[in-house]
């Protein structure tokens, strides 16, 4: 009896079934490896439009056949169908914003700006708005030096953009390419082979990166519905409402696309065309949109720390490590990374 009461204790201080010390180093060593050279080459463009590509097309496979069991080909006709509605999305944004640029939308968005600033020329002493421009043409001519003078920046910016779409082309190709080549259930490896571990890895990438696009989504739609309350409702009962609402709540969503980042991008044209009531206006602007931005770093923790079993604090921390060390792009992979590391233990049993 006293043996069997002191086995019990000592079951439960037993690690979980299969951990050792040497396999959790060989997964992780696995997940480091790939995003060590991800992050340090700048090559996250390409992972992301791969892990697009490849999933959207298993994704797709996985509905036609279904619909249609047996049918041959799936993998190829999943992908045509993927690039199939790239093509028609495309043509609509390309098509929304042809549309926008011949109606007015965004030359009366820079109109609204310089009206704004000269709001603020009027409200600003004289010695501070000395520095800012009088007129559209003055914020043109303000535009036309800037680039002048940051020629050679710009063009670095303009290889560096260049060089990403490369990336993104190249990463998109590929993911098609394993989305062809690659057995939909692998038979034949040894369990405990590289082959089978890198693909038991590459998987669960797939399956985390997955997620947090899906979290992003959300998180997108969140932000762009708490900024139409603002546009639509909080300023006009204010006397306050700003022009192009339209145009804002647009570049809300597509720039809500990029994590954190995406924010401030859309806050920054929002708190300027407020100026054009006055620098109240623009103060309060300013006061919302942060709290929001402030806020989508405690949702994008929340949403996505749910999809990947990750407490808030865990994801944050997560996120603000990897900024400081591979900057944009280690913020914007954070959450795949952190996703894929939780998801492998918890398959292996490692983790609740």
């Amino acid at each position: 009896m006293e043996s069997a009461a002191l086995e019990a204790p000592r079951n439960k201080s037993k690690d979980p079934p299969g951990f050792t010390w040497a396999a959790l180093a060989s997964t992780l060593a696995w997940i480091a490896a790939l995003w060590l050279i991800v992050l340090a080459l700048h090559l996250t463009p390409a992972l992301f439009a791969a892990l697009v590509t490849y999933g959207g097309t298993r994704a797709l496979a996985r509905l036609l056949e279904r619909w249609r069991p047996g049918l041959r080909y799936a993998q190829a006709w999943g992908l045509a169908l993927l690039l199939l509605m790239i093509g028609i999305v495309g043509s609509v944004l390309v098509g929304y914003a042809v549309d926008t640029a011949e109606t007015g939308g965004y030359a009366g968005l820079l109109h609204e700006m310089a009206h704004a600033l000269e709001r603020l020329r009027q409200d600003l002493p004289s010695w501070l708005a000395a520095h800012l421009p009088t007129s559209l043409e003055a914020l043109h001519r303000v535009a036309v030096v800037w680039l002048h003078d940051h020629a050679a920046q710009l063009q670095l910016w303009g290889g560096d953009a260049l060089r990403g779409v490369g990336y993104v082309l190249i990463g998109a190709t590929t993911g098609g390419l394993m989305a062809l080549q690659l057995p939909v259930n692998p038979t034949g490896m040894l369990p405990q082979s590289p082959t089978a571990a890198m693909r038991r890895e590459f998987d669960g990438l797939v399956r985390s990166f997955t997620a947090v696009v899906f979290a992003q989504l959300r998180i997108a739609i969140l932000n762009t519905a708490l900024t139409a309350l603002y546009l639509l409702g909080v300023l006009p009962l204010l006397g306050m409402p700003l022009p192009l609402p339209g145009t804002l709540l647009t570049l809300t969503f597509t720039a809500g696309l990029l994590p954190v980042v995406g924010n401030l991008i859309s806050n920054t044209v929002i708190m300027i065309v407020s100026l054009r009531y006055s620098a109240l206006g623009a103060a309060l602007s300013l006061a919302w949109l942060v709290a929001i931005h402030k806020l989508e770093y405690f949702l994008n923790a929340h949403i996505i720390g749910h999809r990947i079993r990750a407490r808030t604090w865990e994801l944050l921390i997560a996120m603000l490590a990897l900024q400081a060390m591979f900057g944009l792009g280690g913020l914007i992979g954070a959450p795949v990374l952190y996703a894929q590391i939780k998801q492998a233990l918890h398959e292996r049993g490692w983790l609740d």
